[in-house]
């Protein structure tokens, strides 16, 4: 199983996910920086995510979308804040209006993935912050943390693909 370990802190207002790889770092950090793997793994399979832009680089947005369970387009967009290649990316995420606009009162996410050399393997923290209770509850209503680590375990699907030469 790819994800070793999550942990839900109301108190804190932060939710992380452990998750390992059976491949280097340069690899792991590939499925956030092509849109075409993110787009593999981002959401569930019954609900893939479609990324329309993908500005990997500090001040860039991500725009994407999943289809909802009645067919409709659920919009998200990130505002990536920092990239340190291929150790870490720090982004705030958040729902999207039809123009791509932040829905605010959706609340946001502050994101931050760490990826570790562990022995040739791949150690993968992602820590999503909430700056208040009454935006972490609708994520967690909407269960945020087991999509989260349903998309997770896709990964290692993905991972085990040949490289292009």
């Amino acid at each position: 199983m790819t994800v070793i370990s999550t942990d839900k802190d109301e108190k804190n207002l932060v939710f992380t996910i452990v998750a390992e790889f059976d491949a280097q770092v340069e690899r792991v950090w590939q499925i956030w920086a092509d849109p075409r793997k993110l787009e593999l793994w981002w959401a569930t399979n019954t609900s893939p995510a479609t990324f329309e832009t993908h500005e990997f680089e500090p001040g860039g947005v991500a725009h994407y979308y999943m289809l909802g369970s009645h067919g409709q387009k659920v919009r998200g967009r990130w505002s990536i804040t920092a990239i340190d290649a291929p150790r870490t990316l720090s982004f705030d995420d958040g729902f999207a209006d039809d123009n791509w606009e932040p829905i605010e009162d959706m609340g946001t996410a502050h994101a931050v993935v760490v990826l570790m050399d562990i022995d040739g393997r791949t150690r993968m923290t992602t820590t999503m912050t909430f700056d208040t209770a009454d935006q972490m509850q609708p994520m967690a209503e909407m269960k945020m943390d087991e999509d989260l680590v349903t998309a997770m375990c896709q990964i290692d699907g993905i991972l085990a693909e040949p490289t292009a030469s």
